[in-house]
């Protein structure tokens, strides 16, 4: 599946249920137990991330978010400060396939898997609705074809 992450934060913003950190090893290196899988990993703080993972400022209003998440107030950025040795539930995880945005570059909506659409608007909702049923029999890159053409048309943009 192609993604590319956007670095919104969203998909850590409510993961300290799953992500325990279970013991601190010293020198930024960490135990984590992933509740839902049971797996046990071992992760640091990357080098370059270390003043970003110090300063937990950036995710106080964000009880419920992975321990290693931190926002970069200059950039706008969220940040895995343990990206180089994330646990493989993060390295599988993709929140979009085709990224849709509206006219002031804000999300509005997603495709997720194959054929996935979610809208975060109720306008997009509705353009889905007219847009849906020309899609029939349509598949794999001529149905991102498709839905792209019909988007870009409606005044969206979309990323790959």
């Amino acid at each position: 599946m192609a993604c590319k992450c956007c670095q919104c934060g969203s998909c850590c913003s409510n993961m300290r249920n799953v992500h325990t950190v279970v013991e601190e090893r010293g020198n930024y290196t960490f135990v984590v137990h992933n509740a839902y899988s049971g797996d046990v990993k071992e992760v640091r703080v990357d080098p370059d991330k270390i003043a970003l993972y110090e300063d937990r400022s950036s995710i106080e209003e964000l009880p419920d978010a992975c321990p290693f998440l931190r926002f970069d107030g200059k950039t706008g950025k969220a940040w895995c400060t343990v990206h180089l040795t994330r646990p493989e539930i993060c390295r599988d995880y993709c929140c979009w396939r085709l990224l849709i945005l509206d006219w002031q570059s804000k999300r509005a909506g997603r495709v997720m898997y194959q054929t996935t659409f979610i809208p975060d608007t109720e306008e997009l909702r509705r353009l889905w609705e007219g847009v849906q049923p020309t899609l029939g029999g349509l598949c794999g890159t001529e149905w991102d074809d498709a839905v792209i053409s019909a988007l870009t048309a409606a005044g969206y943009r979309v990323r790959r």
